[in-house]
């Protein structure tokens, strides 16, 4: 189905094209209906469409080397996705399926080609939208890099979280274990001085009321506390992740360009046997 060129004025990719351009770009380019569920391309296929989202949501997927589904995007409206493999002519090496209802613009090579030709200048406004989603992939990879997981959890954290966490360290320490001993010692030594007029004589029955209250409230408070350590210790494990994922990355360039190094030494070496196996037998010919 022929696409509308108003359809594209509504695509982040293609915004800023003018009323030519699209309309150039809108009666090269096609528009794909696909069911929930529906494969749109899978792993291998010639990459010579790329999509554009209008409506709905696609997953997009690939295997790790345990052969387990990774989803490395969801495209929604105005999101592209298959424009690597199509540019560069190669297979895909993602799978994308339909989550939604979800209608696609199909671009192929031959439709940049043609609004190329048509209109030479609407490939810098394409450029510039692909370079600040570029510029915004790379700011959301540093960020992700560099951030911290006490700082993430401070600046998401309630009233509610701040109190627990405040709880949880008082409750756990020896101030309030001496604290709360001395409390303890003075409300029993006092009651018993008291005899008969005590307000709370042996066995102490209003104080075991408090007690069962504060142990009932601060339990979960503290349980409140443990969740967010664990969010703590599951964000540093992320990161940890990335971090030895690099530094993997990092040590097999290494390793790559150490047996590198190592074959063109072993080449110079048999060049410098070669020409000294030469200079041997030039010297006993001579002589």
């Amino acid at each position: 189905m022929k696409c509308d060129p108003e359809v594209l004025k509504h695509v982040p990719l293609f915004s800023l094209l003018d009323d030519d351009e699209a309309a150039v770009l809108a009666s090269q380019v096609e528009v794909r209906r696909f069911a929930p569920r529906q494969r749109i391309y899978k792993i291998g296929d010639s990459g010579g469409q790329a999509y554009v989202v209008v409506t709905g949501r696609v997953r997009v997927s690939t295997l790790d080397e345990d052969h387990q589904e990774v989803v490395v995007d969801e495209p929604t409206h105005g999101e592209f996705f298959g424009f690597a493999s199509m540019l560069e002519q190669t297979p895909h090496q993602t799978e994308a399926m339909a989550v939604d209802e979800t209608v696609c613009i199909e671009v192929d090579r031959d439709d940049i080609g043609v609004l190329l030709q048509r209109k030479p200048l609407a490939g810098m406004d394409m450029l510039a939208v692909l370079g600040r989603q570029f510029h915004g992939s790379h700011k959301l990879v540093r960020l992700r890099a560099n951030r911290n997981p006490n700082e993430v959890i401070a600046r998401e954290a309630t009233f509610g979280d701040r109190v627990a966490d405040t709880v949880a360290g008082f409750g756990g320490s020896w101030t309030f274990i001496i604290l709360f001993a001395c409390v303890l010692t003075i409300y029993v030594t006092t009651n018993h001085f008291l005899g008969s007029s005590a307000w709370d004589p042996y066995p102490y029955i209003l104080l075991n009321l408090f007690l069962s209250m504060l142990a009932a409230i601060q339990a979960p408070v503290i349980m409140m506390s443990q969740n967010r350590q664990d969010e703590k210790d599951r964000l540093r494990g992320e990161l940890d992740f990335d971090v030895n994922r690099r530094a993997a990355s990092d040590i097999q360039g290494l390793a790559r360009k150490l047996n590198l190094l190592g074959e063109k030494l072993g080449d110079v070496e048999e060049l410098l046997r070669a020409q000294l196996a030469r200079k041997a037998e030039g010297v006993e010919g001579s002589a």
